[in-house]
């Protein structure tokens, strides 16, 4: 009688099926020759080593499954992991498949969890960040949006390397959501019209000042100088911040246009035009919203427009961003819904005048970007390592589905500094600008 046999011990195949109700999504095959799961399943996922069962026996759910993905030792087949969309509606599937098994059983899975040493806490990626409430022990509550903290998180996600980014967000270096004048439209294309529309509802004309805040790679700084507008964009990347300055070299356009690396908080100037903060509320945190835009709103001249696009959750209940998100993409970033994005406008000096939901265009510009991706595998592992391109590709695929399944949105929200006496200056009682 084997050793195994004498203790009745559990292969990792007969441990999913005591935690699972058939049938499952997976076809599921273990380094001990165990498997499980129907043979012609779409998606095979091929459990390498121990160290895979330990990854997510100590952090069970989708933290122990990234750990175990992106180091290599659990092995996923049927998707190409630059643009691993459907597995995601097969781990929806396959999480509720779980049922909790009876004390017995679950003694005996311990048990067996412990003789295959299993239970141990494994090396964490190097890419992942500490999780909030070690930050707090580290550096006390108050520093969670700090400037030097705000610059951390931000350098942790944007600074892997400007190459690495080039190859899938293409030429224009924008990592926000495109706006596609049809479904068939290049990405190429939508982000010009993305911008195209955020400089016309800005009513911004030669002459006029803009200042963009949360500026990335320098697209709406660009497009805005082109057509005469003086531009300020501010960036916490030192990388992005480089990048920009010298595409701005490249094209001719330092009499119009600057990008500096700096918190937005920290910007002297004041009287603009308009204001763009194209993806940085995600950044600010919800209990700063009131600072952040009433910071925004003294930067404005009377009847000076502010556009706000942002990803938002479909309903304004309150939430952290879960421990994938907060870990691995965006450290301390959070989201709320529309409504409280607008409510905090209100509340600081804006009237709010149009408000519009983007989600399907994100959607699209995630489906872009991962094609990119898997297209050029090969340089972004060269480039970046294979965790982290596999990061990127689960990240990007896993939001493609959030914004197709309504888990998340894309808004944008148009305000307008209004006066004591409630004038907003020359601005048109109706919606200007061309959809």
């Amino acid at each position: 009688m084997s050793n195994a046999l004498a203790l009745d011990l559990m292969t990792v195949g007969e441990i999913v099926e005591a935690v699972t109700t058939p049938p499952i999504p997976f076809h599921i095959t273990a380094f001990d020759g165990s498997s499980t799961g129907p043979e012609d399943a779409r998606y095979r996922l091929h459990v390498a080593n121990k160290e895979a069962v330990a990854y997510v026996a100590t952090a069970p759910g989708d933290l122990g499954l990234t750990r175990a993905y992106l180091m290599g030792d659990l092995i996923v087949e049927g998707e190409h992991p630059g643009h691993p969309y459907g597995i995601f509606d097969a781990l929806k599937e396959f999480y509720s498949c779980f049922s909790k098994p009876d004390a017995g059983t679950i003694l005996k899975i311990m048990r067996s969890l412990r003789h295959m040493d299993a239970l141990k806490f494994q090396a964490i990626p190097s890419m992942e960040q500490a999780p909030a409430w070690r930050k707090a022990l580290i550096n006390g509550l108050a520093s969670r949006h700090s400037k030097q903290r705000d610059k951390n998180s931000v350098s942790y996600h944007y600074d892997v390397g400007n190459d690495f980014y080039s190859l899938f967000l293409g030429p224009t270096m924008t990592y926000t959501c495109a706006y596609y004048p049809t479904p068939d439209s290049s990405l190429e294309e939508a982000q010009e019209n993305k911008h195209r529309l955020i400089f016309e509802k800005l009513r911004l004309k030669k002459g006029d000042t803009l200042l963009d805040v949360g500026c990335g790679w320098g697209g709406m700084v660009r497009y805005a100088a082109r057509r005469g507008v003086r531009t300020i964009g501010v960036t916490l990347s030192e990388q992005q911040y480089e990048w920009a300055r010298d595409e701005i070299r490249r094209e001719g356009l330092d009499n119009l246009a600057e990008v500096r690396c700096m918190d937005y908080r920290d910007v002297p100037e004041t009287g603009f035009d308009a204001i763009s903060a194209i993806g940085i509320i995600e950044h600010v945190g919800v209990a700063n919203y009131p600072d952040y835009f009433e910071l925004l709103n003294a930067k404005l001249k009377t009847g000076g427009l502010m556009l706000n696009h942002s990803i938002t959750y479909p309903d304004n209940r309150p939430r952290r961003a879960g421990a994938f998100i907060d870990r691995y993409i965006f450290p301390d970033g959070e989201l709320t819904g529309s409504g409280t994005v607008i409510r905090h406008m209100q509340d600081n000096g804006f009237e709010v005048l149009h408000e519009e939901n983007l989600r399907f265009d994100y959607q699209r510009t995630l489906h872009d970007w991962c094609e990119n991706l898997k297209r050029d595998w090969p340089e972004a592992v060269s480039l970046a390592g294979e965790p982290t391109a596999r990061l990127f590709g689960l990240y990007m695929a896993g939001s493609e589905w959030g914004f197709e399944h309504n888990v998340v949105q894309l808004h944008q929200v148009l305000g307008v500094k209004v006066d004591e006496n409630g004038s907003r200056g020359d601005v048109p009682e109706r919606m200007w600008w061309t959809v």
